[in-house]
């Protein structure tokens, strides 16, 4: 799919999964990119294949859990680079019993999977508004709306970004701004592999990241008389 217009996307989470996998899609469509993670050297992988699609790729170094930093960080990247597409991609999972999980454990996810993001938005707002145009896309997950016993705080971070997306949309519709929610199934990524979740599925019945990344490449590309509000992408097998 070719865009008419010259796009600059920043991606949140961008080293692994699916926000790499969406920066090589967005890189083949043609979408300069700034990237950020984490860890500088995923980054760097991350970026060097971007750069042998033929693409054009910046990576910054970001810990989106230290939400009381991340806007004025963001900011200082927007300043740097004609941002017009974000997407919000970078999140934890998280499993345990709302019985059990620690008020730490809580914060934790509440404020890297909603909280983040908020500040993410806020950052790129202002020059959206300037230009009167932009795309945001937040990847929350069909825990969202489907509440995983086991997943507490995991299904309370994703049905809150929901209800960030939906509220943002209203509010920066007369902006120009589109905002797009997309609610993807289980998806085989690093996430299964990481110390917060103790799940066993089989990985090879869920979505891949470049089936998920495909779908964001569509909905920011779409028209710009339209837009995609809501998009749910599952797995043939359903939800595990």
């Amino acid at each position: 799919m070719a865009s008419l217009m010259h796009h600059c996307a920043l991606i949140t989470g961008a080293s692994r999964g699916i926000g790499k996998s969406t920066a090589l899609a967005f890189a083949k469509a043609g979408i300069d990119l700034v990237l950020v993670s984490r860890s500088q050297s995923s980054l760097a992988e991350t970026v060097a294949e971007v750069e042998a699609l033929g693409g054009r790729a910046q990576g910054f170094a970001v810990d989106l859990a230290a939400v009381e930093q991340v806007k004025a960080e963001i900011e200082s990247i927007v300043h740097q680079f004609p941002v017009d597409i974000l997407v919000n991609n970078a999140g934890m999972g998280y499993t345990g019993d709302l019985l059990t999980t620690s008020l730490a454990d809580w914060q934790q996810v509440i404020q890297l999977n909603l909280t983040s993001v908020f500040q993410c938005i806020q950052a790129v707002l202002p020059s959206m508004r300037e230009q009167q145009a932009g795309t945001i896309i937040n990847i929350a997950s069909i825990a969202g709306y489907q509440a995983f016993p086991g997943w507490g705080a995991y299904n309370v971070s994703k049905a809150g970004l929901i209800a960030l997306s939906k509220t943002l949309a209203a509010e920066e519709r007369a902006h120009g701004i589109r905002v797009v929610t997309l609610c993807p199934g289980a998806v085989n990524t690093p996430i299964w592999d990481t110390d917060t979740v103790q799940a066993n599925f089989d990985r090879s019945r869920m979505l891949t990241p470049e089936t998920v990344a495909q779908s964001i490449l569509h909905a920011a590309l779409m028209p710009p008389g339209a837009v995609i509000e809501e998009m749910t992408v599952m797995p043939s097998a359903g939800a595990l």
